[in-house]
């Protein structure tokens, strides 16, 4: 999501029926637009509303907010999870900002960002043996993909709110200030999608942040969510080191030398605290563009223009910005290489690898080790 807050939350095309499409005005409170929302949330539990039951498992990965908070590198880590253990996954996605040519758009490699979304083809990239289907209407796409692929697991990409698809697992993204200034606070005054009796739905909350974050939001946590009786995962960031975009070089920082950091994310002052674990330094310039910005030449050539006036040479950016940079002619232009970490936990003794295999062999009725579902 950018900056700016977003217009207020709309049913779903494919959620509503045509005659009875509800729009929330701008002028509404924060209470009245929650309430909206908890009726467009009776009605799918009252069936009034139709949704989807997908053919396998499917697992939402979501937020009850807008803005950054860790979904795109989690799929990752949950594609890659599934990849190793044989098993075939699909992440349904509308591909924020994307225009895919035709309906269930399937990313490759080469794909165009602006058909593909720069989030998309940033997973498709990473995990080339999953499916990435992009498509506003994630019931159409989920349909087509069983019908084509059988996957063994579908990804819901934010996926919290779209009710009109089932799921089994509803994994809800938090960040630290939903537990202080921004918590139970809707649009239109804040970020919440919906409004804190809207986290019953979860099956785990995750939060991205440090360790000492974590540790020091414990109070919150405990009073925050316990009620919710459901498990609590922290997760970060572990930079490895820093990898050229347009070729194989990989270094592990920079030698000490300056270097200018662009970000065009959610949350760039997390880039910037990741930037200087891994480098020791903070960016010489910070270049700051709004979250899924679409990069032009331009963009580039200013960019470049302000490391020759620094006689910078090295020019970062998070993988995010460099699946669209990248088509540009660049020079010189790094990204991160990362892993995410999981190290705290709240309400269990289970770290969340753990928890997820324990969750997903109750799923699918292991008791043991992982095995593919035969197809």
């Amino acid at each position: 999501m950018g900056a700016a807050c977003p217009p207020p939350f709309l049913f779903y095309a494919e959620d509503t029926p045509p005659d009875s499409a509800l729009t929330v005005p701008p002028s509404f409170s924060p209470p009245k637009y929650a309430g909206v929302i908890r009726l467009r949330r009776r009605w799918y539990e009252k069936g009034k509303l139709e949704s989807y039951r997908p053919q396998c498992p499917c697992v939402s990965i979501g937020n009850i907010s807008w803005g950054g908070s860790g979904k795109t590198p989690l799929t990752e880590w949950l594609l890659r999870w599934a990849a190793h253990n044989g098993l075939a996954a699909a992440v349904l996605t509308r591909g924020y900002g994307a225009k895919p040519p035709t309906p269930h758009f399937l990313v490759e490699a080469d794909s165009n960002p602006q058909e593909a979304g720069d989030e998309p083809l940033l997973l498709q990239r990473a995990c080339p043996d999953s499916l990435i289907v992009v498509d506003p209407k994630r019931a159409r796409a989920a349909q087509w993909t069983w019908q084509n692929y059988r996957p063994h697991l579908f990804l819901l990409d934010d996926g919290f709110q779209h009710l009109g698809i089932q799921r089994d697992l509803d994994l809800v993204l938090l960040r630290p200030k939903d537990f202080t200034d921004e918590w139970n606070i809707c649009i239109p005054s804040g970020s919440w999608r919906e409004d804190k009796s809207a986290l019953t739905r979860s099956s785990a909350f995750l939060i991205k942040c440090t360790r000492d974050e974590y540790r020091a939001l414990g109070p919150l946590i405990q009073a925050r969510l316990a009620k919710y009786k459901k498990p609590v995962f922290q997760f970060s960031f572990r930079p490895l080191g820093v990898k050229r975009v347009d070729r194989a070089d990989f270094g592990r920082d920079f030698g000490g030398k300056p270097y200018i950091l662009v970000t065009g994310v959610g949350e760039p002052y997390q880039v910037i605290d990741t930037a200087e674990q891994l480098l020791g330094q903070r960016p010489a310039l910070h270049l700051r563009f709004e979250d899924h910005h679409d990069y032009s030449q331009a963009d580039w050539d200013s960019i470049h223009r302000q490391a020759e006036r620094r006689g910078v040479e090295h020019i970062l950016c998070t993988a995010k910005d460099a699946v669209k940079l990248a088509r540009l002619e660049t020079q010189n232009l790094w990204t991160f290489e990362h892993t995410l970490d999981f190290s705290e936990s709240t309400f269990t003794e289970l770290d969340f690898p753990e928890w997820w295999k324990q969750s997903w062999n109750s799923l699918v009725g292991k008791e043991d080790d992982i095995h593919p579902q035969e197809r």
